[in-house]
């Protein structure tokens, strides 16, 4: 729910004011007569948005605007004012406000700068959340059998609201899956929130999630939305799910069956709508049996679950992923464009990516860029461990022996993929090289493992 706070020293026209907005756009209202109270309120509440009178006796609005800077107290002022001094109002905006009123303007009005200025601030996080990934990371890039799969399930699951969880091993992509499912949901206009479980230090981890009142524990000198709220209208994702503690997952578990959440030292329950996206690399099932995750959780969560290949299972997609990295990786860093010699891709063809998946081929491709300026990479560009490394007999992710008719298929794309890299996608040379009867034959080939040069 968004909270609005409005500061006017005429308790009347506040009160009115707060009730008309609570009418008209179904906000959750705070008044506060003065400006030192504004501030009060700022540090002990969850405040989404202030409307601020600029003309007030002892602290004015343009003194809280300055004194918002000073605290770091990052929430959306719009300004008002009832004198028609519209250069006021510019000098308000100079100092942070992101816009201004007339106090005669019908409420209808009011109520759309209010939503366009959240807008703008949910905007601006998300640019903000995009520039820190920015080359960061590989898209779903591929076209194996095993992602031709995985896009189809996201394509069914995505629409759908209930919970989803995503299991696969370390750097295999599982926050880009969760990004995909939420591009494709309905709650793709609202806001991506990604946080790490793992990460979360023990006693910060309900804060973080469900949010704390003002002295719910030491340092809690402010109100703080949690994670839930953070993310309302959109999605949330929750990474490495199975290393929350068991306080933490109870509480989890009561959120997803109630949707509404309890700040951390607060008795006032909240209503949430963000859709909840889970990953986990570990087998919960097993954590389950052994006491560390609770089974009703599980069961809450595993409503739809997508698996997300390692890339030892998808070794065809390598080459489209190197050309993928390299040039993203030199847009990051403002380097010239660089390529890959075919024995070079063969040589990363032939590693099995095991210790970190996709991030392991990133910072390999990274490692190379970095250690020369030729524009041309070769195999002597790639690190001396995975040059030398023997590959293993393939397996899947749960340690199992791939099928004849899995190992036969993956083998036969990575020749043709290869194949075809050395001759520059050139069909007719390489349907000779391979000793096809003719170029119909390699694209039937092509057309029956889904490869293409896009």
């Amino acid at each position: 729910m968004t909270t609005v706070l409005v500061v006017d020293d005429v308790a009347a026209l506040a009160d009115q004011y707060a009730y008309d907005l609570k009418r008209v756009g179904g906000y959750e209202t705070l008044v506060a007569a003065s400006g030192r109270d504004a501030l009060d309120l700022l540090e002990r509440e969850a405040i989404d948005c202030v409307i601020l009178d600029l003309e007030m006796p002892g602290m004015d609005g343009f003194e809280v605007l300055r004194a918002l800077e000073r605290r770091s107290l990052r929430v959306p002022v719009i300004v008002y004012t009832g004198t028609g001094n519209y250069d006021r109002c510019i000098q308000a905006i100079r100092l942070g406000a992101q816009g201004f009123i007339d106090k005669a303007e019908p409420m209808e009005r009011v109520v759309r700068e209010v939503e366009g200025t959240l807008q703008r601030q949910r905007l601006a996080g998300q640019v903000a959340a995009l520039q820190r990934d920015l080359g960061t990371e590989a898209p779903l890039v591929g076209r194996s059998p095993a992602m031709a799969k995985l896009r189809d399930q996201i394509a069914r699951v995505a629409p759908v609201s209930s919970p989803v969880l995503i299991v696969g091993e370390s750097g295999s992509g599982k926050e880009l899956v969760a990004r995909e499912v939420h591009r494709r949901s309905a709650a793709a206009r609202g806001p991506f929130l990604a946080v790490n479980s793992a990460a979360l230090p023990t006693e910060l981890v309900e804060s973080e999630l469900f949010g704390h009142e003002r002295g719910a524990f030491t340092g809690a000198i402010t109100a703080r939305k949690g994670a839930f709220e953070a993310a309302a209208g959109g999605t949330l994702f929750l990474d490495e799910v199975g290393d929350l503690p068991p306080a933490a997952q109870a509480k989890l578990l009561r959120v997803l069956e109630q949707r509404q959440v309890t700040r951390v030292g607060g008795n006032r329950t909240i209503a949430v709508d963000a859709r909840v996206v889970a990953a986990t690399n570990r087998d919960l099932e097993k954590e389950v049996a052994a006491g560390r995750f609770r089974e009703d959780l599980l069961y809450r969560l595993n409503v739809h679950v997508l698996r997300v290949p390692p890339l030892s299972e998808r070794l065809s997609d390598v080459p489209v992923l190197v050309e993928h990295l390299l040039a993203t990786t030199c847009a990051r860093f403002g380097a010239r464009p660089r390529t890959l010699e075919p024995a070079a891709l063969e040589c990363l063809m032939a590693y099995e990516w095991r210790h970190n998946n996709v991030r392991e081929l990133r910072n390999v491709i990274e490692r190379m860029i970095i250690a020369t300026d030729r524009e041309l990479l070769t195999v002597d560009d790639v690190p001396v461990a995975i040059r030398d490394h023997a590959p293993a007999s393939p397996r899947t992710a749960h340690g199992a022996p791939r099928t004849f008719q899995e190992l036969k298929a993956e083998a036969e794309r990575q020749i043709i993929v290869t194949a075809l890299e050395r001759h520059d996608w050139h069909i007719t040379r390489t349907a000779q090289a391979l000793g096809l009867a003719d170029h119909a034959s390699l694209l039937k080939i092509m057309r029956r493992h889904g490869i293409s040069r896009d």
